[in-house]
């Protein structure tokens, strides 16, 4: 491999420096940095430079619903991001939930080249919530699986959900809750509220998600296991994890770009781009979910990127699929409500959507610090471009956007796995 000279980025919004990878590796960083002949140099220009991006939640769809997504296309749509990493969900069809189906999708992202794909296995067989499925047999396998979830669906059982975290702590896993107690929720459409009332759909309340999270972090801290907290979206369960962080509780969790900018008042559009779960709440839920981020009581940001084919969206709310996607806006969106707010800067955000989802997933080789000896995992961020979201350019194979004609700010120029470019401005290498 050639070597790369990044000229005059701000690393981790800092002081301009010259960044030299060489092969697969950071070779220098430092001011006036000489390049030969045979080195490609990339003028940055004073644009921002982070480590390549992790992602704790992404619906690849792979195997089964490749109308969906796939995993070279959803890598794709990764990479543009500016992630080196995405962890796989296991709600595929078969369900991720032997060794073998864990392997198969490790084994994709391996080929598709566009950044790493790590599978998360499923807690319980076949998603069902009622045997445990091959925990150990998907940790010791090619994949080496170490975050296991049934997302999409809750594990609800008390018994099984602790057995579950008794069993990972063998080798150091984490349990990724869906937070969603399943009675409460029944006939829900959107976030119970005033919105909800008005509009006369079925509500979701925030105690569904919070009555699940109460239990949980009791549950790990009694087992002494790690759980992990998928999309928080209210301002009560900012609290419950609060609490249980103040206990000492070995308790992480997540939130999506989506539930950072976008409240209830959405839905009154019927438009079904706006349904998904958890669906999303109030203003007051945002602000507080904005402040628990930016203090580190929630400790990153993870897409939930959930692709869906047309016929999914495009028609009435009822009937419509749950889910957005969310690679390819997610950092435009972490920077016009974190940073441009002042609630974040750049350093944070790199710890936010790097380091700290690479630290929870113990995922090695991502998450590192921009400094000679460490793997070339990098992003190039231009935060002075201002555009307008056009979903007909995205990688991904869907197009269920919430920000389709909004203008958002940032733009990922170049991607680096490995000293490998994948994005070069702007564009799929």
């Amino acid at each position: 491999m050639s070597k790369i000279l990044i000229r005059g980025a701000r690393v981790l919004g800092g002081e301009a420096q010259d960044v030299l990878i060489d092969g697969e590796t950071i070779a220098q960083v430092g001011t006036g940095l000489p390049a030969d002949e045979a080195t490609t140099v990339v003028e940055a220009g004073g644009r921002i430079l982070l480590p390549g991006l992790v992602d704790l939640h992404t619906h690849l769809r792979e195997p089964g619903r490749e109308d969906s997504e796939t995993v070279l296309t959803g890598t794709k749509a990764a990479a543009v991001g500016g992630f080196t990493a995405v962890h796989a969900m296991a709600n595929t069809f078969p369900v991720a939930d032997t060794a073998g189906v864990v392997e198969q999708v490790w084994r994709l992202g391996r080929e598709s080249g566009y950044c790493d794909v790590q599978p998360v296995g499923a807690v319980t067989v076949g998603l069902a919530g009622k045997h445990l499925a091959e925990l150990g047999a998907m940790h010791d396998s090619a994949a080496t699986v170490r975050v296991f979830s049934d997302d999409g669906k809750c594990v609800d059982d008390a018994v099984i959900m602790r057995r579950a975290l008794e069993y990972v702590k063998a080798f150091d896993g984490v349990i990724a809750q869906h937070a969603q107690e399943p009675r409460l929720t029944e006939g829900a459409q959107m976030n119970e509220g005033i919105v909800s009332a008005e509009l006369g759909l079925g509500g979701w309340p925030a105690v569904a998600e919070e009555s699940i999270i109460a239990r949980d972090v009791l549950l790990a801290a009694h087992v002494g296991s790690r759980v992990h907290i998928c999309h928080l979206s209210t301002a009560g369960s900012v609290e419950l994890i609060r609490w249980a962080k103040s206990k000492g509780w070995n308790v992480t969790a997540e939130v999506t770009p989506h539930h950072l900018l976008l409240t209830d008042e959405l839905v009154r559009s019927y438009n079904p781009v706006y349904k998904v779960n958890p669906p999303l709440r109030t203003e007051a839920d945002v602000m507080a979910l904005r402040e628990a981020l930016a203090d580190g009581t929630i400790d990153c940001v993870a897409t939930d990127h959930a692709p869906h084919p047309h016929e999914d969206k495009d028609c009435e709310w009822a009937a419509a699929a749950m889910g957005m996607v969310g690679l390819e806006t997610a950092l435009s969106v972490v920077q016009e409500t974190m940073v441009e707010t002042g609630l974040l800067d750049w350093a944070g955000v790199a710890d936010r959507m790097s380091f700290r989802p690479a630290r929870i997933g113990r995922l090695d080789g991502h998450g590192r610090p921009v400094s000679p000896g460490e793997p070339a995992n990098l992003t190039l961020v231009d935060p002075a471009y201002r555009g307008a979201v056009d979903p007909a350019g995205f990688a991904s194979r869907s197009r269920n956007t919430p920000y389709e004609g909004r203008e958002l700010p940032g733009r990922v120029t170049h991607t680096f796995l490995r000293g490998r470019a994948t994005v070069v401005d702007g564009n799929l290498a």
